[in-house]
């Protein structure tokens, strides 16, 4: 059915100055919600959430070691040949985020595109794998967050001390609860701090492709050659050389993990239908140019010997390649805002899953789901309950890296598996049972839309897979295991066992607030852009005038 113009002071709970564009009320009220959290968001802002969760300096260090073992050729390539790929997703997803921009997104696209029979399971499914996914990519960036920190104490030590797991672990925790009380009463410095995460990393990258090679020349030593960057194949891991090299991908994969983020912030951005896709191809499409970057520097200036960065005694492959350019003083100084850096890393990925978790119990999925939705009008507006329950259940999966470090890096995979299934069901729903229910919006990226689409569905099918082999090699041992399927298995059968035997019962997709009714948000309500002229295929036409 088409609903009538909506008027916005009967759907908008938030103070006048807190609503935004009328036109964002509009757009979201013809998708079955009210207004309830603070549309302040810019659209740079939008894209900072992501460009801060991708933090490329910090993540290029977090994820070395899935690259570093096939040489500079591997680090550097598999960089730039996946990211084109990441980079079409994001494409796919700026498409339906631009015509449909709510905080549930990947669920709520999944309920709206599927066929009659899979709608609410499949909704279901994603909802609480795209959660559970956020949720590992909190704990992933706190854990790795812990290190550089313990890392930077072990070399200002210089005495060959490392961490145990119990200091690891402890260290973690204070970070956890830390970035909670951030994000539960930082609400209205967030934006202003993510305009800031845009400049700290920019300015990060810069220094460090500066730095290093100024550095390592300043020291004495020879810079690598082209040849040595671009063509140096390596392989420390017992897969065939080829394979390594699609093992590096695990890389870019994990680091260039979070532009969804901006679909989350959906209803506090201004003009979403802009905003939200916008910010999604800028953080992609950013990561791909400066990453490739970065990796050219590190691949030129680090240790000819791949194995000696490996096998480092700090912990930490790129405190290593500081160390070896810069000294220990120079290592610390860099390491030390690489921390604060990955500190604005977890900021931002909390308050993003915070947006997920909190619409995904607004519609009641989630266990007390009452309890969680609640918005507090004291604190600015922010879904305060729902983080203290991300922090207390990222505490628990913590728990993990007491084990070893196989465990450890489970979180990474939850976080890559479970968001690669995430985004890619609803892109295949449209592409099979929804294309007629497609309106797009102001972004759309015309009769390359489908080939687009059916890219990034191939592209995330490998990626999920990818992400379950062990890194190291065949016949691996307890501690090199990958457990990726087991933890995303049990995830995921949990989930689908949750939903037969109990959810199905009363959860029946996302459900309409804007006029207290419990009809079913994405069934009932035909979604209809705002007037502007009529969309055109032509190749490269992104936006619609008004």
């Amino acid at each position: 059915m088409d609903l009538q113009p909506v008027d916005p002071e009967a759907v908008a709970p938030v103070a006048t100055d807190a609503r935004g564009d009328v036109r964002d009320v509009q757009l979201l009220a013809r998708m079955g919600y009210k207004q309830e959290l603070r549309r302040q968001y810019s659209t740079l802002q939008v894209f900072a959430i992501a460009f801060s969760i991708m933090g490329l300096v910090p993540s290029i260090a977090s994820t070395l070691s899935f690259s570093l073992p096939t040489g500079p050729f591997g680090m550097v390539w598999a960089w730039f040949t996946a990211s084109i790929f990441i980079f079409l997703v994001g494409l796919a997803m700026a498409d339906l985020a631009s015509a449909m921009p709510t905080a549930g997104g990947l669920y709520w696209w999944t309920h709206y595109f599927a066929g009659p029979k899979w709608k609410s399971p499949l909704s279901f499914l994603i909802g609480y794998s795209n959660t559970l996914g956020l949720i590992g990519g909190i704990c992933s960036v706190d854990y790795t967050l812990a290190l550089m920190i313990l890392s930077c104490v072990s070399m200002s030590r210089g005495d060959g001390w490392s961490a145990s797991r119990g200091v690891i672990y402890g260290v973690y925790v204070g970070l956890i609860l830390f970035h909670g009380l951030c994000g539960s009463l930082g609400g209205r410095l967030m934006p202003k701090i993510q305009t800031f995460c845009i400049y700290i990393n920019i300015a990060l990258v810069v220094a460090t492709v500066i730095a290093l090679p100024v550095g390592k020349v300043t020291r004495g030593g020879p810079l690598n050659t082209g040849h040595y960057v671009y063509g140096h194949i390596d392989n420390q891991t017992t897969w065939p050389t080829g394979w390594a090299f699609m093992m590096a991908w695990l890389a870019p994969i994990w680091s260039i993990g979070s532009f969804d983020s901006c679909v989350h912030m959906s209803e506090e951005a201004k003009h979403a239908s802009k905003a939200v896709p916008l910010g999604i191809i800028w953080s992609a499409g950013s990561a791909l140019v400066l990453g490739f970057l970065v990796l050219s520097v590190i691949a030129a200036t680090m240790n000819p010997d791949v194995s000696a960065t490996i096998n480092t005694k700090f912990g930490q492959p790129m405190a290593q390649i500081y160390y070896d350019a810069l000294g220990r003083d120079g290592a610390l100084a860099f390491m030390a805002v690489l921390c604060v850096v990955q500190f604005l890393i977890g900021l931002s990925l909390i308050v993003a899953a915070s947006r997920q978790a909190w619409a995904f119990s607004r519609d009641g999925a989630l266990p007390f789901s009452r309890f969680f939705r609640h918005v507090s009008n004291r604190i600015q507006y922010q879904p305060v309950r729902m983080i203290c329950g991300l922090v207390f259940i990222s505490i628990l999966l913590g728990l993990l890296c007491l084990i070893n470090s196989a465990a450890a890096n489970a979180l990474f995979s939850l976080f890559v598996a479970s968001n690669y299934l995430s985004w890619g069901t609803p892109i295949l729903c449209r592409l099979v049972w929804g294309e007629d229910r497609f309106n797009p919006g102001e972004f759309y990226t015309g009769r390359f839309s489908r080939l687009i689409a059916w890219v990034a569905v191939v592209y995330l099918l490998f990626g999920v897979i990818l992400s379950m082999f062990p890194t190291e090699g065949p016949r691996p041992t307890s501690s090199t295991m990958n457990y990726t399927i087991v933890i995303n298995g049990f995830v995921w059968f949990g989930c689908m066992a949750y939903y037969f035997i109990f959810a199905r019962r009363w959860y029946t997709g996302p459900q309409m607030t804007v006029d207290g009714s419990n009809s079913t948000a994405s069934e009932n309500v035909i979604v209809a852009t705002v007037p502007c002229a009529p969309a055109t295929d032509e190749p490269g036409s992104f936006y619609k005038k008004e």
